[in-house]
């Protein structure tokens, strides 16, 4: 039995996939967006998230935490050193306000598997099943295997969401087990990738196209993000390279290949909060999402590269 970290199983998802999904998100992530709406999954650890504006002063966190981390000043201040926190979860069980909460928990492959089947019959009338997301799925490939393998026996459609910069040797094996792949892709030059997200894109492309010799269905997916590809001639480059691997796919596998598509998602800075939570600098907060009509150009200007795009 194979164990691992889980930032959250989330229920009755309908944006990850088609149909009904429960979307697992694993902690640990091979990349660092500057703008990443689930930062509480980019670290392969467990981390304490505190919400000051929730604390109520009570100091019984300053009582049980054996590091000293929590504390209170001769002014009556609550202070927490982070650096000290081994996220052992005391404080948490006894924070009445709920201030403080532990991202993360390790559960067993059966342990999310059997919350997964609990919504066997939404799966079933919808069309839609499990999503592995993260973080990223593959930096932790046994237990995703293992998760996907129990839930094919169960015969529950499975998908994977993954930034594709992982080794094929991981990915192709967690692939074998997959039946929808979403991939980021991010920008196509490669500096401009690394600034973004802190690793160049050379590898996520080749595996990219590596994925689309499999025949398994792809939507590969683009944030679309104001300083860093809110273009058309950005975007464009994205859809052209989605098109060439289109071309590839139909040139392999004719007719009959699965499809591939193009999915924009606007970003947006609901994830403020959780970097303040996690003593985070969040290097986004002065952007502006992109308006709707933004997302509607781009959404077009892509299209007229003969792929499917999806403008959410």
């Amino acid at each position: 039995m194979t164990n691992g970290l889980v930032c959250n199983i989330q229920r009755f998802s309908v944006h990850d996939g088609p149909g009904i999904r429960t979307t697992v998100f694993l902690k640990g992530c091979t990349l660092h967006c500057f703008w990443c709406h689930n930062p509480e999954s980019i670290r392969p650890k467990l981390e304490l998230q505190l919400h000051m504006d929730r604390c109520i002063g009570c100091g019984e966190c300053v009582r049980v935490c054996p590091t000293g981390a929590q504390t209170v000043t001769s002014d009556g201040e609550m202070v927490f050193y982070r650096e000290k926190c081994t996220a052992c979860g005391a404080c948490v069980e006894v924070c009445y306000a709920g201030a403080r909460e532990l991202t993360g928990r390790e559960l067993s492959a059966e342990e999310v598997v059997a919350e997964i089947l609990q919504d066997r019959a939404f799966y079933e009338n919808s069309g839609g099943g499990v999503t592995l997301s993260g973080g990223e799925p593959v930096f932790q490939p046994e237990f995703s295997k293992e998760i996907l393998a129990r839930c094919r026996e169960e015969g529950i459609h499975t998908a994977i969401e993954t930034a594709g910069n992982v080794s094929w040797e991981k990915l192709s094996d967690v692939l074998t087990l997959t039946d929808l792949v979403m991939m980021d892709l991010k920008h196509m030059d490669s500096d401009k990738h690394k600034w973004a997200v802190g690793a160049p894109n050379e590898l996520l492309k080749a595996n990219a196209r590596r994925i689309a010799e499999t025949d398994r269905p792809i939507i590969f997916r683009t944030p679309v993000v104001p300083t860093v590809n809110a273009t058309t001639d950005e975007i464009g480059a994205i859809a052209a390279f989605v098109r060439e691997l289109q071309d590839h796919r139909a040139a392999l596998h004719g007719e009959a290949a699965a499809p591939i598509s193009l999915e924009l998602l606007p970003f947006h800075r609901m994830a403020g909060d959780k970097y303040n939570s996690m003593g985070l600098t969040y290097q986004a907060k002065d952007i502006e999402p992109p308006t709707k009509e933004t997302m509607v150009a781009l959404a077009e200007s892509a299209a007229t590269y003969g792929i499917a795009v999806k403008n959410r």
